[in-house]
């Protein structure tokens, strides 16, 4: 399932066409807790001579228009010709709806094949988050872009959107008192690239100290997995690294994946960069025992962590599985010193993660906390 856009649409004919209803959002004059100052611009094309209408943020992207157009019509991106809607080439994805200086009314034809409903290998779906480490971002070393994310009246929207929109599905019941881990899967605790390519099972992809470190620290966390990649992919792995349904000492409370993630939009050494985004807040909504103060997320991708940056624990990506170096992998060892370490501070944002290496390197050497 491709990531919903926060848009409107309508399809004003044939209202059982597919995707129509995969895009849904509130009423152009209402939020989601029914206070939006937002405009909100109303449009209406035609495609392969079917009229359709779609109301747009002013906050919106491009982006976000080309994802409602392919909601609707399943055109995607690369195939969109949008004709009348603004003078000349369309804007890049990045820029801004009230920048286009729409009218609500306009009307533009849209010209594309759409692509078919044929089942595809999930790396080759349009729009899947990516997982691989290129062009990271360093959110702890540079604030003011996290408060930039932070502020944004589209991302503010968009986890009002997200909230709304998700059903956890509690796999172990939640324990009193208990902190949250909301863990990472691909390159974090999994070498995926020998996995997806089946050179190698999953048992022999999963990072080295795997279990005893969800053993380590389960007494002290409840677990969440968030994945970026899709749902029946996500469960398969799960399964068969053993994380659920083995007789293990710990438990996956419950599991979020690509479809609670969006796009965010900033500029990168002054350059238009985009990514996806896992925003805690989602999590805090539907839970509220969890919080700032007693959650951490573990991911190999800085940028996951932009709109939560003091939240991330940045842990090196684990590739090469099948190598000497590998198999003598012992990061999560430190995390697990880590984690348990701080599982005793009142408020965990009194903490600074991107020293956590140095502070597991001074306990073993100290000889406090796990011999692990």
């Amino acid at each position: 399932m491709a990531e919903t856009s926060n848009t409107q649409i309508h399809e004003t004919q044939d209202p059982t066409a597919a995707r129509a209803e995969v895009c849904v959002s509130q009423p152009p004059d209402m939020s989601v807790d029914g206070n939006d100052s937002e405009r909100w611009i109303h449009l209406s094309f035609v495609w392969s001579g079917k009229p359709f209408e779609l109301d747009l943020a002013e906050s919106d992207r491009v982006y976000d228009l080309k994802y409602a157009l392919l909601n609707l019509t399943n055109v995607p991106p690369e195939r969109q010709k949008i004709l009348g809607l603004v003078k000349g080439k369309l804007p890049p994805d990045q820029e801004r709806i009230a920048d286009l200086k729409l009218v609500s009314g306009k009307k533009f034809t849209l010209i594309g094949t759409p692509q078919g409903d044929e089942i595809k290998d999930p790396s080759q779906i349009e729009f899947l988050p990516d997982v691989v480490n290129d062009l990271d971002v360093d959110f702890s070393a540079n604030p003011g872009a996290a408060l930039a994310y932070q502020n944004d009246q589209r991302n503010i929207r968009k986890i009002k959107e997200a909230t709304q929109k998700l059903q956890v599905n509690i796999i172990h019941p939640l324990r009193p008192g208990k902190r949250l881990l909301v863990l990472d899967i691909d390159y974090t605790i999994l070498d995926t690239k020998p996995l997806t390519s089946g050179s190698l099972p999953s048992a022999e992809c999963a990072r080295p100290r795997l279990h005893e470190f969800l053993e380590a620290i389960y007494p002290y966390y409840d677990i969440c997995i968030w994945s970026q990649t899709s749902w029946i992919w996500l469960e398969t792995k799960l399964v068969e690294l053993g994380m659920v349904g083995s007789n293990r000492d710990y438990h996956i409370s419950f599991v979020l994946d690509k479809t609670c993630m969006f796009t965010v939009f900033t500029e990168r050494s002054g350059q238009p960069y985009s990514h996806h985004v896992k925003p805690l807040q989602i999590i805090w909504n539907h839970f509220p025992q969890f919080s700032a103060k007693n959650t951490v997320h573990v991911d190999d991708l800085g940028r996951n962590f932009a709109l939560n940056p003091n939240e991330g624990i940045k842990i090196h990506a684990f590739k090469g599985a099948h190598t000497q170096e590998g198999q003598a992998d012992r990061e999560l060892d430190k995390l697990a010193r880590y984690m348990v370490y701080i599982a005793a501070v009142d408020d965990f944002r009194t903490l600074k993660h991107a020293d956590w290496k140095k502070i597991a390197r001074s306990l073993r050497e100290g000889g406090r906390g796990l011999s692990l």
